[in-house]
């Protein structure tokens, strides 16, 4: 909707000023897209491909090389502009398309979860570059959706939670973490899996949010400073469980998704 493929279901929005049903292509003329498929030409070259698009923005000349130019070197593309999409890593296509949604200098630019799908190194490269282009854009604004909140926490200064169609919390990372009742997370590795009896227990020392990823390890939150990981894996060494490793660490905004949204697996 805000970036004017789908009309508004109902309220009204503006990007930048421009009303996004009434002002369509001033609202297309401020931004950037950069969508969750594929969408460069793979038999175009990388060079072709930027070329098309700044023509689509009525870049010509010098207007248009130069920022071909710009842009392929911020993404490290610059030696590979003769070769075909085609012929790029999964990493290196994600950034031909980061290139290619900023080419016309947009004032906001509109990410579709741009690392789903690729290895640390690249993801790691896209956060670096983005971070970057932020830096020496300094009008450039990013909204980014991702499914992955270390993604969330490391990039933005702002981040919105949704929950089955609303936004559901909204704050900077560290204030949403801030803002938990608790502020540590516990994991327990035990021998065997932790009977409920002895999981109740635990959870009456102030434990909160219990769940398992797996029968023997076991992750709840408490609150910092009293002590209550330890006391845990005390009480489970007296019932004798042998607890194979402890971690507690402060709370992460996985955390803080989880307690607005549970555990449980939704198909909606």
């Amino acid at each position: 909707m805000l970036t004017t493929l789908l009309p508004p279901t109902s309220g009204r929005a503006s990007v930048q000023g421009h009303d996004v049903v009434s002002e369509r292509p001033a609202v297309r003329a401020a931004i950037g897209t950069v969508s969750q498929a594929v969408t460069t030409d793979e038999n175009l070259t990388v060079h072709e491909n930027l070329s098309v698009q700044g023509k689509m923005y009525g870049l010509s000349g010098r207007g248009l090389s130069g920022p071909i130019e710009r842009r392929l070197k911020q993404v490290g593309l610059w030696d590979r502009r003769s070769q075909t999409a085609g012929q790029l890593s999964g990493g290196m296509r994600r950034r031909l398309e980061i290139a290619r949604g900023v080419l016309h200098e947009p004032q906001v630019l509109f990410l579709d979860e741009p690392t789903a799908g690729l290895d640390p190194q690249s993801r790691r490269a896209i956060w670096s570059m983005l971070e970057e282009m932020t830096e020496t854009d300094p009008i450039l604004s990013i909204v980014l959706t991702t499914h992955a909140m270390d993604e969330a926490d490391h990039l933005c200064d702002r981040v919105a939670i949704m929950d089955l169609g609303r936004i559901v919390c909204e704050d900077g990372p560290e204030s949403l973490k801030h803002g938990l009742a608790t502020g540590e997370r516990v994991e327990i590795q035990t021998d065997r899996e932790i009977a409920d009896a002895d999981r109740q227990a635990i959870l009456a020392l102030g434990a909160v949010n219990w769940r398992s990823r797996i029968p023997t390890l076991s992750e709840f939150q408490s609150r910092p400073g009293e002590g209550i990981g330890r006391r845990a894996a005390e009480l489970l060494e007296e019932r004798g469980y042998r607890v194979r490793q402890l971690t507690i660490a402060p709370v992460t905004l996985e955390d803080v998704f989880f307690a607005y949204t549970g555990h449980a697996l939704r198909e909606t």
